[in-house]
Protein backbone atom coordinates (compact mmCIF):
# COMPACT_ATOMS: atom_id res chain seq x y z
CA UNK A 1 0.00 0.00 0.00
CA UNK A 2 1.48 3.44 -0.71
CA UNK A 3 2.09 6.03 1.95
CA UNK A 4 -0.12 8.47 0.48
CA UNK A 5 -3.35 5.99 0.58
CA UNK A 6 -2.01 4.79 3.44
CA UNK A 7 -1.99 8.38 4.87
CA UNK A 8 -5.41 9.40 3.73
CA UNK A 9 -6.83 6.14 5.55
CA UNK A 10 -5.43 7.34 8.62
CA UNK A 11 -6.87 10.91 8.49
CA UNK A 12 -10.51 9.90 7.87
CA UNK A 13 -11.00 7.43 10.83
CA UNK A 14 -12.79 8.12 13.73
CA UNK A 15 -9.97 9.45 15.95
CA UNK A 16 -8.49 11.61 13.34
CA UNK A 17 -8.11 15.14 14.18
CA UNK A 18 -11.06 15.87 11.28
CA UNK A 19 -13.29 12.81 12.31
CA UNK A 20 -16.84 12.67 13.83
CA UNK A 21 -15.65 12.43 17.56
CA UNK A 22 -13.91 15.01 18.34
CA UNK A 23 -16.82 16.94 16.45
CA UNK A 24 -19.37 15.48 18.68
CA UNK A 25 -17.26 16.42 21.86
CA UNK A 26 -16.80 19.72 20.86
CA UNK A 27 -20.45 20.31 20.19
CA UNK A 28 -21.57 19.09 23.35
CA UNK A 29 -18.50 21.41 25.17
CA UNK A 30 -20.00 24.09 23.27
CA UNK A 31 -23.09 23.87 21.64
CA UNK A 32 -23.37 26.65 19.37
CA UNK A 33 -26.18 26.47 16.74
CA UNK A 34 -28.42 24.60 19.57
CA UNK A 35 -30.02 27.18 21.58
CA UNK A 36 -30.73 29.39 18.73
CA UNK A 37 -32.41 26.62 16.96
CA UNK A 38 -34.49 25.83 20.25
CA UNK A 39 -35.63 29.36 20.48
CA UNK A 40 -37.61 28.42 17.42
CA UNK A 41 -39.74 25.78 19.51
CA UNK A 42 -42.36 25.74 21.21
CA UNK A 43 -44.72 28.87 20.53
CA UNK A 44 -47.82 27.27 21.10
CA UNK A 45 -47.13 26.81 24.95
CA UNK A 46 -45.74 30.82 25.26
CA UNK A 47 -48.78 31.48 23.88
CA UNK A 48 -51.04 29.48 26.47
CA UNK A 49 -48.84 30.88 29.39
CA UNK A 50 -49.36 34.49 28.06
CA UNK A 51 -53.07 33.43 27.68
CA UNK A 52 -53.39 31.82 31.46
CA UNK A 53 -51.69 34.82 33.23
CA UNK A 54 -51.66 38.22 31.22
CA UNK A 55 -54.74 40.95 31.88
CA UNK A 56 -53.53 42.24 34.99
CA UNK A 57 -50.76 44.64 33.18
CA UNK A 58 -47.74 42.44 34.97
CA UNK A 59 -47.46 38.99 33.32
CA UNK A 60 -44.65 36.95 34.97
CA UNK A 61 -44.33 34.61 31.79
CA UNK A 62 -40.61 33.63 31.97
CA UNK A 63 -38.46 33.86 28.95
CA UNK A 64 -37.40 30.35 27.06
CA UNK A 65 -37.72 28.26 24.29
CA UNK A 66 -40.18 29.56 21.63
CA UNK A 67 -40.33 32.92 22.27
CA UNK A 68 -39.10 34.29 19.03
CA UNK A 69 -41.23 31.78 17.06
CA UNK A 70 -44.27 33.57 19.29
CA UNK A 71 -43.02 36.50 18.69
CA UNK A 72 -43.63 36.09 14.70
CA UNK A 73 -46.82 34.21 14.83
CA UNK A 74 -48.49 36.91 17.46
CA UNK A 75 -47.40 39.43 14.76
CA UNK A 76 -49.34 37.19 12.14
CA UNK A 77 -52.06 36.73 14.11
CA UNK A 78 -52.65 40.22 15.68
CA UNK A 79 -52.76 41.33 11.78
CA UNK A 80 -54.28 38.65 10.05
CA UNK A 81 -56.91 37.31 12.72
CA UNK A 82 -57.02 40.41 14.84
CA UNK A 83 -56.30 38.94 18.14
CA UNK A 84 -53.71 37.60 20.44
CA UNK A 85 -55.41 35.02 22.53
CA UNK A 86 -55.56 31.20 21.26
CA UNK A 87 -58.66 29.64 20.80
CA UNK A 88 -60.33 27.49 22.82
CA UNK A 89 -58.67 24.46 23.84
CA UNK A 90 -62.12 22.83 24.60
CA UNK A 91 -65.05 23.11 22.85
CA UNK A 92 -68.44 23.35 24.26
CA UNK A 93 -71.62 25.66 24.36
CA UNK A 94 -72.77 28.27 25.74
CA UNK A 95 -77.21 28.65 26.41
CA UNK A 96 -78.90 31.59 27.47
CA UNK A 97 -80.96 30.70 30.28
CA UNK A 98 -83.57 32.63 29.38
CA UNK A 99 -84.17 32.81 25.83
CA UNK A 100 -82.73 29.49 24.86
CA UNK A 101 -80.55 30.98 22.79
CA UNK A 102 -76.96 28.76 21.90
CA UNK A 103 -73.67 29.69 20.63
CA UNK A 104 -70.55 27.59 20.00
CA UNK A 105 -67.97 28.94 22.78
CA UNK A 106 -65.23 31.19 21.01
CA UNK A 107 -63.67 31.95 24.62
CA UNK A 108 -60.96 31.11 26.01
CA UNK A 109 -61.63 31.76 29.54
CA UNK A 110 -65.04 29.20 28.96
CA UNK A 111 -63.15 26.88 27.54
CA UNK A 112 -60.58 26.46 30.54
CA UNK A 113 -64.12 26.70 32.53
CA UNK A 114 -65.24 23.85 31.37
CA UNK A 115 -62.33 21.38 30.83
CA UNK A 116 -61.63 22.16 34.53
CA UNK A 117 -64.73 21.60 35.68
CA UNK A 118 -63.64 18.40 37.58
CA UNK A 119 -60.95 20.43 39.17
CA UNK A 120 -62.94 23.46 40.61
CA UNK A 121 -66.28 21.53 41.69
CA UNK A 122 -67.52 21.77 44.61
CA UNK A 123 -67.60 18.97 47.07
CA UNK A 124 -71.26 18.97 47.30
CA UNK A 125 -71.04 17.86 42.77
CA UNK A 126 -68.59 15.28 43.36
CA UNK A 127 -71.19 13.55 46.12
CA UNK A 128 -73.86 14.03 44.00
CA UNK A 129 -72.42 12.47 40.95
CA UNK A 130 -70.71 9.27 43.17
CA UNK A 131 -74.71 8.57 44.19
CA UNK A 132 -76.17 9.06 40.78
CA UNK A 133 -73.72 5.93 39.64
CA UNK A 134 -74.18 4.16 42.42
CA UNK A 135 -77.92 4.29 42.23
CA UNK A 136 -77.58 3.57 38.43
CA UNK A 137 -75.56 1.01 39.56
CA UNK A 138 -78.14 -0.48 41.66
CA UNK A 139 -80.31 -1.01 38.39
CA UNK A 140 -77.61 -2.48 36.47
CA UNK A 141 -77.26 -5.70 39.42
CA UNK A 142 -81.01 -6.21 39.13
CA UNK A 143 -80.12 -7.27 35.57
CA UNK A 144 -77.40 -8.60 35.90
CA UNK A 145 -74.93 -9.57 39.17
CA UNK A 146 -72.16 -9.21 37.15
CA UNK A 147 -72.47 -5.50 36.14
CA UNK A 148 -70.18 -3.08 36.88
CA UNK A 149 -70.18 0.38 38.35
CA UNK A 150 -70.91 2.50 35.59
CA UNK A 151 -68.65 5.59 34.80
CA UNK A 152 -71.07 7.97 33.57
CA UNK A 153 -75.42 7.94 34.33
CA UNK A 154 -77.73 10.95 33.73
CA UNK A 155 -77.30 14.45 34.68
CA UNK A 156 -75.41 16.24 37.21
CA UNK A 157 -76.20 20.19 37.15
CA UNK A 158 -74.41 22.32 39.52
CA UNK A 159 -75.43 26.01 40.02
CA UNK A 160 -73.57 29.06 41.03
CA UNK A 161 -74.29 32.61 40.49
CA UNK A 162 -71.82 35.54 40.27
CA UNK A 163 -69.87 36.44 43.46
CA UNK A 164 -70.90 39.95 45.27
CA UNK A 165 -67.05 39.30 47.12
CA UNK A 166 -65.36 39.83 44.17
CA UNK A 167 -65.31 41.79 41.38
CA UNK A 168 -65.80 40.33 37.71
CA UNK A 169 -63.51 41.15 34.88
CA UNK A 170 -60.01 41.52 37.13
CA UNK A 171 -58.01 38.01 38.42
CA UNK A 172 -55.64 37.92 41.43
CA UNK A 173 -52.18 39.97 40.51
CA UNK A 174 -50.47 37.60 43.04
CA UNK A 175 -51.05 33.74 42.54
CA UNK A 176 -48.32 31.13 43.10
CA UNK A 177 -48.15 31.09 38.97
CA UNK A 178 -47.38 34.43 38.82
CA UNK A 179 -44.89 34.22 41.71
CA UNK A 180 -43.15 30.76 40.05
CA UNK A 181 -42.72 33.25 36.96
CA UNK A 182 -40.75 35.52 38.88
CA UNK A 183 -38.91 33.17 40.87
CA UNK A 184 -37.18 31.59 37.50
CA UNK A 185 -36.67 34.68 35.88
CA UNK A 186 -34.54 35.78 39.36
CA UNK A 187 -33.13 32.42 38.88
CA UNK A 188 -32.56 32.54 34.75
CA UNK A 189 -30.43 36.42 35.86
CA UNK A 190 -28.58 34.32 38.48
CA UNK A 191 -27.55 31.53 36.31
CA UNK A 192 -26.74 33.93 33.56
CA UNK A 193 -24.12 35.92 35.88
CA UNK A 194 -22.19 32.70 36.30
CA UNK A 195 -20.40 33.42 33.05
CA UNK A 196 -19.88 36.85 33.72
CA UNK A 197 -18.33 36.81 36.96
CA UNK A 198 -16.43 33.59 36.65
CA UNK A 199 -15.38 33.91 33.06
CA UNK A 200 -15.42 37.48 31.87
CA UNK A 201 -18.17 36.33 29.54
CA UNK A 202 -21.51 38.92 29.86
CA UNK A 203 -22.69 38.48 26.47
CA UNK A 204 -25.02 35.11 28.68
CA UNK A 205 -26.67 37.71 31.13
CA UNK A 206 -27.02 40.28 28.42
CA UNK A 207 -28.89 37.93 26.04
CA UNK A 208 -31.31 36.90 29.44
CA UNK A 209 -31.83 39.73 30.29
CA UNK A 210 -33.20 41.44 27.05
CA UNK A 211 -35.53 38.40 26.53
CA UNK A 212 -36.81 38.48 30.01
CA UNK A 213 -37.31 42.15 29.15
CA UNK A 214 -39.07 41.13 25.57
CA UNK A 215 -40.96 38.81 27.34
CA UNK A 216 -42.17 40.72 30.36
CA UNK A 217 -43.67 43.68 27.56
CA UNK A 218 -45.05 41.25 25.57
CA UNK A 219 -47.36 39.72 28.51
CA UNK A 220 -47.96 43.88 29.51
CA UNK A 221 -50.27 45.01 25.68
CA UNK A 222 -53.22 46.49 26.67
CA UNK A 223 -55.00 44.01 23.74
CA UNK A 224 -54.83 41.14 26.61
CA UNK A 225 -57.20 42.91 28.85
CA UNK A 226 -59.55 43.95 26.07
CA UNK A 227 -59.77 39.99 24.77
CA UNK A 228 -60.00 38.00 27.43
CA UNK A 229 -62.93 40.23 29.23
CA UNK A 230 -64.48 41.08 26.10
CA UNK A 231 -67.63 41.37 27.20
CA UNK A 232 -70.57 43.36 29.40
CA UNK A 233 -70.43 43.89 32.90
CA UNK A 234 -73.16 43.82 35.82
CA UNK A 235 -75.51 41.18 33.79
CA UNK A 236 -77.97 39.63 34.88
CA UNK A 237 -78.17 36.90 32.27
CA UNK A 238 -78.39 33.09 33.22
CA UNK A 239 -76.42 30.75 30.76
CA UNK A 240 -75.45 27.68 30.85
CA UNK A 241 -72.04 25.91 30.12
CA UNK A 242 -71.76 22.72 28.81
CA UNK A 243 -69.84 19.99 26.29
CA UNK A 244 -73.05 19.17 24.71
CA UNK A 245 -75.52 15.85 24.14
CA UNK A 246 -73.89 13.35 25.94
CA UNK A 247 -71.94 15.42 28.93
CA UNK A 248 -71.77 14.35 32.54
CA UNK A 249 -72.01 17.83 33.69
CA UNK A 250 -73.97 21.17 33.12
CA UNK A 251 -72.85 24.35 34.50
CA UNK A 252 -75.97 26.83 35.40
CA UNK A 253 -74.42 30.73 36.19
CA UNK A 254 -77.27 33.09 37.44
CA UNK A 255 -76.31 36.38 37.01
CA UNK A 256 -78.74 37.93 39.43
CA UNK A 257 -78.78 37.51 43.23
CA UNK A 258 -81.85 38.55 44.82
CA UNK A 259 -84.81 38.03 42.55
CA UNK A 260 -85.83 41.80 41.96
CA UNK A 261 -82.72 42.97 41.59
CA UNK A 262 -82.19 45.48 38.35
CA UNK A 263 -78.70 45.11 37.48
CA UNK A 264 -76.78 41.53 37.88
CA UNK A 265 -73.00 41.46 39.12
CA UNK A 266 -71.42 38.84 36.49
CA UNK A 267 -70.13 39.06 33.62
CA UNK A 268 -72.16 38.33 30.28
CA UNK A 269 -70.97 35.13 29.54
CA UNK A 270 -72.91 35.00 26.58
CA UNK A 271 -71.19 38.36 25.44
CA UNK A 272 -67.61 36.69 26.12
CA UNK A 273 -68.88 33.47 23.98
CA UNK A 274 -68.53 35.37 21.39
CA UNK A 275 -65.54 37.09 21.59
CA UNK A 276 -64.25 35.58 18.05
CA UNK A 277 -67.34 38.19 16.18
CA UNK A 278 -67.13 40.87 18.36
CA UNK A 279 -65.67 44.03 16.28
CA UNK A 280 -64.46 45.96 19.50
CA UNK A 281 -62.07 43.88 20.21
CA UNK A 282 -59.98 44.06 16.97
CA UNK A 283 -56.82 44.87 17.58
CA UNK A 284 -55.55 48.38 17.34
CA UNK A 285 -52.94 49.73 14.99
CA UNK A 286 -50.93 50.91 18.46
CA UNK A 287 -51.24 47.40 19.05
CA UNK A 288 -49.85 46.12 15.73
CA UNK A 289 -47.16 48.26 15.72
CA UNK A 290 -46.00 47.30 19.34
CA UNK A 291 -46.81 43.74 18.55
CA UNK A 292 -44.21 44.15 15.15
CA UNK A 293 -41.69 46.33 16.83
CA UNK A 294 -41.68 42.80 19.26
CA UNK A 295 -41.43 40.67 16.43
CA UNK A 296 -38.71 42.57 14.79
CA UNK A 297 -36.17 42.22 18.46
CA UNK A 298 -37.41 38.37 18.49
CA UNK A 299 -35.60 38.14 15.32
CA UNK A 300 -32.76 40.16 16.11
CA UNK A 301 -32.12 38.45 19.82
CA UNK A 302 -32.01 35.67 17.79
CA UNK A 303 -29.18 36.49 15.31
CA UNK A 304 -27.20 37.67 18.70
CA UNK A 305 -27.88 34.25 20.29
CA UNK A 306 -26.44 32.20 17.05
CA UNK A 307 -23.46 34.29 17.66
CA UNK A 308 -22.68 32.74 20.86
CA UNK A 309 -19.66 30.53 20.44
CA UNK A 310 -18.62 29.61 24.60
CA UNK A 311 -20.53 29.12 27.70
CA UNK A 312 -23.87 28.40 25.74
CA UNK A 313 -24.64 25.62 28.08
CA UNK A 314 -25.46 28.49 30.41
CA UNK A 315 -28.12 29.64 28.14
CA UNK A 316 -29.81 25.90 27.31
CA UNK A 317 -30.12 26.11 31.05
CA UNK A 318 -31.76 29.37 31.70
CA UNK A 319 -33.98 28.50 28.18
CA UNK A 320 -34.63 24.77 29.91
CA UNK A 321 -35.69 26.60 33.25
CA UNK A 322 -38.13 28.80 31.49
CA UNK A 323 -39.87 26.02 28.99
CA UNK A 324 -40.97 24.24 32.35
CA UNK A 325 -42.72 27.36 34.09
CA UNK A 326 -44.46 28.23 30.56
CA UNK A 327 -45.53 24.51 30.30
CA UNK A 328 -46.78 24.55 34.23
CA UNK A 329 -48.45 27.96 33.61
CA UNK A 330 -50.06 26.62 30.26
CA UNK A 331 -51.90 23.82 31.33
CA UNK A 332 -52.61 24.42 34.99
CA UNK A 333 -55.80 23.77 36.10
CA UNK A 334 -56.78 27.04 37.93
CA UNK A 335 -60.42 28.20 39.49
CA UNK A 336 -62.56 30.69 37.59
CA UNK A 337 -62.05 33.46 40.16
CA UNK A 338 -58.30 33.22 38.37
CA UNK A 339 -59.49 33.84 34.99
CA UNK A 340 -61.93 36.99 36.75
CA UNK A 341 -65.15 35.14 37.06
CA UNK A 342 -65.67 34.53 40.35
CA UNK A 343 -68.64 32.83 41.42
CA UNK A 344 -70.12 31.64 44.67
CA UNK A 345 -71.75 27.98 44.94
CA UNK A 346 -75.80 27.78 45.13
CA UNK A 347 -76.83 23.84 44.92
CA UNK A 348 -76.47 20.87 43.02
CA UNK A 349 -79.41 19.28 40.45
CA UNK A 350 -79.28 15.26 39.40
CA UNK A 351 -80.90 12.15 38.51
CA UNK A 352 -79.69 8.98 36.82
CA UNK A 353 -82.30 9.97 34.58
CA UNK A 354 -81.45 12.91 32.05
CA UNK A 355 -85.20 13.99 31.57
CA UNK A 356 -86.11 13.75 35.44
CA UNK A 357 -82.90 16.41 36.02
CA UNK A 358 -84.19 18.71 33.62
CA UNK A 359 -87.71 18.66 34.92
CA UNK A 360 -86.35 19.29 38.62
CA UNK A 361 -83.83 22.27 36.90
CA UNK A 362 -87.11 23.48 35.02
CA UNK A 363 -88.85 23.19 38.66
CA UNK A 364 -85.98 25.14 40.27
CA UNK A 365 -84.91 27.92 38.05
CA UNK A 366 -87.94 28.78 35.38
CA UNK A 367 -87.09 28.37 32.05
CA UNK A 368 -83.43 27.14 32.53
CA UNK A 369 -84.68 23.42 31.77
CA UNK A 370 -86.77 24.23 29.10
CA UNK A 371 -83.60 26.25 27.31
CA UNK A 372 -81.27 23.28 27.51
CA UNK A 373 -83.86 20.41 26.88
CA UNK A 374 -83.32 20.05 23.35
CA UNK A 375 -79.71 19.60 23.61
CA UNK A 376 -79.55 16.95 26.19
CA UNK A 377 -82.70 14.92 25.30
CA UNK A 378 -83.35 14.88 21.37
CA UNK A 379 -85.54 12.25 21.09
CA UNK A 380 -89.04 11.76 21.53
CA UNK A 381 -91.07 12.64 24.61
CA UNK A 382 -93.58 10.31 26.34
CA UNK A 383 -97.17 12.05 26.77
CA UNK A 384 -97.01 11.97 30.73
CA UNK A 385 -93.53 14.04 30.06
CA UNK A 386 -95.16 16.61 27.57
CA UNK A 387 -97.84 17.23 30.38
CA UNK A 388 -95.07 17.96 32.70
CA UNK A 389 -93.58 20.24 30.91
CA UNK A 390 -96.83 22.02 30.14
CA UNK A 391 -96.77 22.33 33.63
CA UNK A 392 -93.80 23.36 34.27
CA UNK A 393 -94.01 26.32 31.21
CA UNK A 394 -97.03 27.81 32.41
CA UNK A 395 -95.39 27.56 36.06
CA UNK A 396 -92.82 29.90 34.58
CA UNK A 397 -95.59 32.18 32.63
CA UNK A 398 -97.01 32.92 36.16
CA UNK A 399 -93.59 33.04 38.09
CA UNK A 400 -92.77 36.13 34.91
CA UNK A 401 -95.87 37.68 35.37
CA UNK A 402 -96.19 37.76 39.38
CA UNK A 403 -92.26 39.41 39.18
CA UNK A 404 -93.46 41.97 36.68
CA UNK A 405 -96.90 42.59 39.12
CA UNK A 406 -94.01 42.98 41.61
CA UNK A 407 -91.74 45.43 40.14
CA UNK A 408 -94.62 47.27 38.92
CA UNK A 409 -96.08 47.55 42.09
CA UNK A 410 -92.31 49.02 43.56
CA UNK A 411 -92.47 51.42 40.48
CA UNK A 412 -96.20 52.20 41.51
CA UNK A 413 -95.39 52.69 45.57
CA UNK A 414 -91.83 55.24 44.17
CA UNK A 415 -94.09 56.98 42.22
CA UNK A 416 -96.83 57.72 44.78
CA UNK A 417 -94.26 58.71 47.46
CA UNK A 418 -92.72 61.06 45.05
CA UNK A 419 -95.84 62.37 44.56
CA UNK A 420 -96.88 63.16 48.18
CA UNK A 421 -93.39 64.93 48.46
CA UNK A 422 -94.09 66.91 45.26
CA UNK A 423 -97.12 68.14 46.67
CA UNK A 424 -95.34 68.88 50.42
CA UNK A 425 -92.87 71.17 48.39
CA UNK A 426 -96.16 72.64 46.67
CA UNK A 427 -98.03 73.47 50.12
CA UNK A 428 -94.84 74.92 51.71
CA UNK A 429 -94.03 77.10 48.89
CA UNK A 430 -95.49 80.29 49.65
CA UNK A 431 -92.49 82.86 48.18
CA UNK A 432 -92.17 82.72 44.88
CA UNK A 433 -94.86 82.32 42.65
CA UNK A 434 -93.12 81.43 39.70
CA UNK A 435 -91.48 78.22 41.84
CA UNK A 436 -95.27 77.55 42.76
CA UNK A 437 -96.01 77.20 39.40
CA UNK A 438 -93.11 74.94 39.03
CA UNK A 439 -94.29 72.97 41.82
CA UNK A 440 -97.92 72.43 40.26
CA UNK A 441 -96.41 71.00 37.32
CA UNK A 442 -94.21 69.15 38.92
CA UNK A 443 -96.74 67.53 40.78
CA UNK A 444 -98.98 67.27 38.04
CA UNK A 445 -96.26 65.49 35.99
CA UNK A 446 -96.00 62.98 38.99
CA UNK A 447 -99.66 62.07 39.31
CA UNK A 448 -99.75 61.16 36.02
CA UNK A 449 -97.00 58.78 36.15
CA UNK A 450 -98.55 57.41 39.28
CA UNK A 451 -101.61 56.49 37.37
CA UNK A 452 -99.56 55.35 34.39
CA UNK A 453 -98.01 53.29 37.53
CA UNK A 454 -101.50 52.13 38.55
CA UNK A 455 -102.55 51.34 35.42
CA UNK A 456 -99.57 48.71 34.62
CA UNK A 457 -100.12 47.28 38.03
CA UNK A 458 -103.83 46.51 37.18
CA UNK A 459 -102.49 45.12 34.02
CA UNK A 460 -100.03 43.13 35.12
CA UNK A 461 -102.01 41.81 37.94
CA UNK A 462 -105.02 40.48 36.01
CA UNK A 463 -102.06 39.00 33.42
CA UNK A 464 -100.55 36.84 36.67
CA UNK A 465 -103.64 35.84 37.65
CA UNK A 466 -104.36 34.57 34.24
CA UNK A 467 -101.48 32.61 34.60
CA UNK A 468 -102.28 31.38 37.58
CA UNK A 469 -105.49 30.28 36.40
CA UNK A 470 -103.89 28.57 33.75
CA UNK A 471 -101.31 27.22 35.98
CA UNK A 472 -104.18 25.28 38.23
CA UNK A 473 -106.89 23.50 35.43
CA UNK A 474 -103.32 22.74 33.95
CA UNK A 475 -101.65 20.78 37.19
CA UNK A 476 -105.77 19.93 37.49
CA UNK A 477 -105.83 18.19 34.37
CA UNK A 478 -102.84 16.23 35.24
CA UNK A 479 -103.71 14.94 38.46
CA UNK A 480 -107.22 13.72 37.28
CA UNK A 481 -104.85 11.92 34.07
CA UNK A 482 -102.35 10.59 36.54
CA UNK A 483 -105.42 9.19 38.95
CA UNK A 484 -106.87 7.24 36.00
CA UNK A 485 -103.65 5.87 34.55
CA UNK A 486 -103.20 4.72 38.48
CA UNK A 487 -107.15 3.34 38.33
CA UNK A 488 -106.74 1.49 34.93
CA UNK A 489 -102.71 -0.16 36.04
CA UNK A 490 -104.81 -1.46 38.92
CA UNK A 491 -108.16 -2.66 37.24
CA UNK A 492 -105.41 -3.79 34.90
CA UNK A 493 -103.61 -6.12 37.64
CA UNK A 494 -107.40 -7.22 39.08
CA UNK A 495 -109.71 -8.86 36.57
CA UNK A 496 -112.58 -8.77 39.14
CA UNK A 497 -112.99 -5.24 39.19
CA UNK A 498 -116.44 -4.42 37.11
CA UNK A 499 -115.49 -2.77 33.87
CA UNK A 500 -117.61 0.46 34.67
CA UNK A 501 -115.26 1.05 37.49
CA UNK A 502 -112.56 1.78 35.06
CA UNK A 503 -114.68 4.99 34.48
CA UNK A 504 -115.81 6.38 37.56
Amino acid sequence: MSPMLYGRQSTSGSDGPSGPTNAYREQFRHPADVFSVLLLLGGDVVNRALAQLAGTGFTPVAFSFGWVAYGVSALVSCVGENRLMPVPDCSGLVINGEAGTIRENSSWILGRMIRDFHYWSPLATTTKLSNILDERHRDLLGNDANAKRPKHAGLCITVFEASDIHTAGIQPTLTWLSLSGIIVTLIQLGMAAIPCGVFGDWGILMITALGVTLSYLTGMLPQWHDEKWACRRNSGKTVVLTRGNGAQHAIVILGKGPALQEHGRGLDLEDLAAVAANVDVVASFTTRLMVGALAVFWVLLLITAAGTKTNTWFLVAVGAIGILQNAAAAGWQRQPKHFGVPLKFVEVIGHKKVMQALLLLEERYPHVGRSVRDIFFQGKMFPKELEQWKVLELEADWYEAARKTERATIAAARASDALILAKANQNSTTIRPNKEDLSQSSATTLTDVAREADAKVTKATAAANKAEAAVADARNALKVEHNLERTLNWAWKDPAVPSHEFYT
